[in-house]
């Protein structure tokens, strides 16, 4: 009978791929952790690994019972982390990622409400794009994350919180839009700046507008909006901000910032999570914070 002990060896080597780190993760001895997976593989019958001096290589029949051993690891966390929030929500650690069009703009707040409230969750943070993050969810080493809806998993729950419309960033003198809203039609024959290959806004962006990245855009691939502001107020061309991070962006630069017209364009924000976490009770609640702060900071339609 295989042991949980195993299990969690075999885990961490087919993730690190070395019996050198596999041992340090788990916090025991190189021989120790190789005399667990040498046993674990006579009492299945098959090799696991291939040894080599650089490291290890997964047989075929490892790399399947390193994906089962894994899904087992992440039902065990929780287990423990179900019996965690039966006793105190929001008391065990949370793993969250957030996009970076989201990040700067929602920590500040939300951190410290989340200190004073709930003092013993241990929040750890991760900021990248979405379809990293989105493998790290379904990895498990992500609980909960704030990204643009929707997101498209079978194995992935989500819930939106807020409507985040889009202003028109342009160079403090630009005559596009003076006096007035502007259309997304205006736009196709201007210059407009993009985030780098992978952000969803860049994606956003251009499906609001109907056009194609210019050359421009596409050479310079910014990794900010804060980038991008500068660039606008420099009279490269024109940017699409959220609301939620125009004002603070806006006042870096010398940048106007312009309404579109009704409809307004807009993405959606909400938080997703693995559909087997036993705890989604815990990450309605942290869902439920994050909308009452955005409500408290948003303007009114």
């Amino acid at each position: 009978m295989l042991s949980t002990k195993q299990l969690r060896y075999f885990d961490a080597l087919a993730r690190l791929g070395h019996f050198g780190r596999a041992a340090d993760a788990c916090a025991v001895t190189q021989p120790a952790l190789s005399m667990q997976i040498s046993q674990m593989e006579r009492e299945l019958g098959v090799p696991l690994v291939e040894r080599r001096p650089q490291g290890v290589v997964l047989t075929a029949a490892g790399r399947e019972i390193a994906r089962r051993a894994a899904a087992i690891m992440a039902e065990l966390r929780g287990l423990s982390e179900f019996a965690a929030s039966c006793r105190a929500p929001l008391s065990s650690p949370i793993r969250l990622g957030v996009i970076p069009t989201v990040a700067p703009y929602l920590l500040p707040q939300l951190l410290p409400r989340l200190r004073e409230r709930c003092p013993e969750l241990a929040l750890q943070v991760r900021e990248t794009q979405t379809h990293e993050l989105v493998s790290d969810l379904l990895a498990a080493s992500l609980d909960l994350l704030v990204v643009a809806l929707p997101i498209e998993h079978g194995e992935i729950e989500t819930m939106p919180v807020r409507s985040d419309r889009f202003l028109l960033a342009v160079p403090a003198h630009d005559p596009l839009g003076a006096g007035a809203r502007v259309s997304p039609e205006a736009l196709r024959g201007a210059r407009l700046l993009l985030l780098e290959e992978g952000h969803c806004l860049r994606d956003q962006a251009l499906a609001v507008c109907g056009t194609r990245p210019s050359a421009m855009a596409d050479m310079l691939g910014a990794s900010s909006l804060a980038t991008l502001v500068q660039m606008v107020a420099s009279g490269f061309g024109v940017t699409l901000l959220p609301e939620i991070g125009a004002a603070s962006e806006a006042g870096r630069g010398s940048v106007r910032l312009i309404r579109f017209t009704d409809p307004e364009p807009e993405r959606i924000l909400g938080v997703a999570w693995r559909r087997s976490s036993p705890r989604k009770r815990e990450f309605t609640m942290l869902a439920d914070l994050v909308k009452d702060i955005w409500s408290a900071a948003s303007p009114q339609r």
